[in-house]
């Protein structure tokens, strides 16, 4: 799913919370998942320029999940420690930042380099 334009972030989430609906999270875990990928989706677009979104549903170990991958090309995060400290926020969004994101799924990975981009893979779980 393209991350080019606010829109794209409104269709982001509702595409995420039909998945976590057929998945058979919780409301509470889909609120939580819904949310991330709001910070998430508007990361990529405001600031790696834009990008894209991978969702998609898992299941190990009897368990069912969603899995949702942000990419973009842009300029990286050049102090990853920052940009993953609490209360740390780079410009005027809903001010959970990284951080935010990262605890309210169950498995969040960041690989970005400066002037490489930068790719979020979150994990949310059925419980």
């Amino acid at each position: 799913m393209p991350l080019d334009s606010s829109t794209g972030v409104v269709r982001a989430r509702q595409l995420v919370r039909t998945l976590a609906q057929r998945a058979g999270l919780s409301l509470v875990d889909q609120t939580k998942l819904v949310t991330a990928t709001s910070e998430l989706a508007r990361n990529t677009l405001v600031h790696g320029g834009g990008g894209h979104m991978v969702a998609g549903t898992l299941e190990a170990n009897g368990r069912t999940g969603i899995r949702l991958r942000f990419s973009d090309e842009g300029p990286g995060i050049a102090d990853v420690d920052l940009a993953l400290a609490d209360g740390w926020s780079s410009g005027d969004g809903m001010g959970l930042g990284l951080s935010g994101a990262r605890r309210l799924a169950d498995e969040f990975e960041l690989d970005t380099a400066v002037g490489g981009g930068t790719r979020v893979t979150i994990v949310k779980w059925a419980r």
